[in-house]
């Protein structure tokens, strides 16, 4: 693609990456085929290829956004699906963040739509603010049809039936190994699943120590900032990754790590961008550091000796997180350790569209959200698992509430396997052989 960036402009190192990513774009048209929104709304502008068109109008005449192109740009999942299919390697990722960027320092949005992005940024990445906000929902939930904006009943809908307690696992603290040491690694608790899903850091600590790893959680780490980075509110953003590199790099300058672990992909993917997000920061070499270690919990079980399993007699549907898939290109490793620990894995027709998750776009944008959530739903009810296994707690809670097939974190289902407790998620179904012979 011919861009027309000035010399002056091209100065500024965000549009100089941009004008990178736009030169590499060819037109053809591949990624409308992989592209979510387009398949559901059909409209080419809701097309990677159509919003590529919008953001180098926008960027390259340093334009106000209008309210067409910040529609169409809201509506893009992030998914990054158009990124897998792209021949010409067009890097869309960084080209949207941008763009995000971009508006939301040049754009003022209707009141409605500041208030509800400044409640999230406020609240998402905050464990505790949001376990009361889950609470406030459970309690509103009954109020539900008094809501005149679809966005703020999803909010209440978001609110699952049980608020677990607070882990102390999570407490900055180590984890000695159960048997010969083989890593020293840290584990990111994140923030969101701190209140949604306790279950999924417990089950990662007692599988890694099982696995001979000692496991940190690192004073000072907290949200990745994916949250915010996706609002284009790069400030708050880019203060919880700063803290992050800080205490990450503190330890690797201590005792060392062997790797950064993350069992929530949506988060992987930002921390192993942390080189790119302040490459032109007095952080770049310390973030690049953190990036280069980073690793979904799937890559660090690979490396280590998870047993092998006859069959469980359980089938177990895989989803495959967008950021896990598409973001960070890690397709098999979730199935191949599945199958090592004796679990018939099955995958739904398209497996490669978004659940509709995607961070906050199912609180922003409700109803496109909605129609991907049936789809994704109605393809795994279709192969008739007796579990859905997903490496991202959003798309858990997306899914989960569409669906009475259970559904839990596929390290949970590994740490059962090999001596943990039955996943809490799994009682919610019915008809499951809980019969599963444990490994030693």
């Amino acid at each position: 693609m011919q861009t027309t960036f000035s010399d002056k402009q091209l100065q500024d190192p965000a549009i100089k990456r941009s004008n990178e990513i736009l030169r590499s774009c060819v037109h053809c048209g591949f990624c409308t085929a992989t592209c979510p929104t387009y398949q559901v709304l059909g409209d080419e502008l809701d097309s990677p290829r159509g919003r590529i068109y919008l953001i180098k109008d926008m960027l390259e005449n340093k334009r106000v956004p209008d309210e067409t192109t910040v529609k169409h740009i809201d509506r893009c999942l992030s998914c990054l699906a158009c990124m897998t299919t792209c021949p010409s390697g067009v890097h869309y990722m960084h080209l949207v963040d941008h763009a995000r960027e971009y508006i939301e320092d040049n754009y003022k949005r209707p009141f409605s739509d500041r208030a509800l992005r400044w409640i999230l940024a406020q609240i998402l990445p905050y464990p505790m603010r949001f376990r009361w906000a889950l609470i406030g929902a459970k309690l509103g939930r009954p109020f539900r049809f008094l809501m005149p904006d679809a966005r703020l009943r999803a909010m209440l809908d978001m609110a699952p039936k049980h608020i677990p307690p607070v882990s102390r696992n999570d407490d900055p603290q180590s984890f000695a190994p159960k048997g010969p040491h083989q890593k020293r690694v840290a584990l990111m608790t994140g923030c969101a699943q701190k209140a949604l899903n306790t279950d999924i850091n417990d089950a990662t600590i007692r599988l890694l120590t099982r696995l001979g790893c000692e496991v940190v959680v690192a004073e000072g780490a907290g949200c990745c900032g994916a949250l915010t980075h996706h609002m284009g509110k790069s400030r708050e953003s880019h203060t919880a990754a700063a803290a992050n590199i800080k205490a990450w790099t503190r330890e690797m300058d201590g005792d060392g790590l062997d790797a950064i672990v993350i069992n929530t992909s949506g988060c992987g993917t930002t921390v192993k961008d942390y080189g790119h997000m302040f490459r032109n920061d007095a952080l770049a070499e310390d973030a690049q550091r953190v990036s280069a270690v980073a690793m979904d919990i799937s890559e660090l079980l690979m490396q280590l000796d998870l047993p092998t399993a006859d069959d469980t007699g359980l089938t177990v549907a895989y989803h495959a997180a967008c950021s896990l898939q598409h973001g960070q290109k890690i397709k098999t490793y979730p199935k191949d350790l599945l199958k090592r620990a004796g679990f018939t894995v099955v995958e739904p027709a398209d497996s490669h569209l978004c659940c509709g998750s995607a961070g906050t776009y199912n609180l922003m944008q409700p109803e496109i959200s909605a129609q991907l959530k049936q789809r994704k739903v109605r393809t795994l009810e279709a192969k008739k698992p007796d579990v859905i296994a997903a490496g991202n707690i959003g798309c858990m809670m997306q899914i989960g509430s569409g669906t009475s097939i259970p559904i839990v974190h596929t390290v949970e289902l590994l740490d059962w396997v090999t001596g943990g407790p039955e996943p809490r998620g799994l009682r919610r179904g019915d008809g499951v052989d809980l019969n599963v012979p444990i490994l030693r």
